[in-house]
């Protein structure tokens, strides 16, 4: 059996997560691609939020959906078309305990040539072995 790869999988991470500090970025097979590929579950918080991120950069709305917490999950979800992700920078990962955790981030994005700056902290729990997002506040 031959497997298919995916262009993607050695252009490095769109979550910019490196290997130790400061160095290469990930490739996106070795770190966001293997959630997305539904290969394994994201191991904590902060990895399921890097994940989602990469969803929306590369339009992967199934797994926004999939990954979203049946009690705020919306029934759609449409992604703004046009929408530019620019970079992630996680300020905060918090793990309250085994199940509960939150993570502090700003995504920055281009949109129709204007600058735009997402700043928020998620809530994240843990169900069935799966984190899942739940909601957040703007900051």
């Amino acid at each position: 059996m031959t497997r298919t790869t995916n262009p993607m999988d050695a252009l490095p991470c769109p979550c910019g997560r490196t290997q130790g500090k400061g160095g290469q970025p990930l490739p996106y097979a070795r770190c966001c691609g293997r959630y997305h590929s539904g290969a394994a579950p994201a191991p904590d918080a902060e990895s399921l939020m890097r994940s989602r991120y990469s969803a929306y950069v590369l339009g992967l709305s199934g797994y926004l959906q999939d990954t979203w917490h049946a009690s705020t999950r919306p029934a759609e979800l449409a992604l703004e078309p046009g929408v530019k992700w620019l970079g992630l920078e996680v300020r905060r990962h918090h793990q309250a305990d085994a199940h509960h955790a939150e993570v502090e981030f700003v995504a920055r994005s281009r949109l129709a040539g204007r600058g735009q700056r997402l700043h928020e902290r998620s809530r994240f729990v843990r169900e069935d072995g799966r984190w899942l997002y739940v909601d957040g506040d703007l900051l």
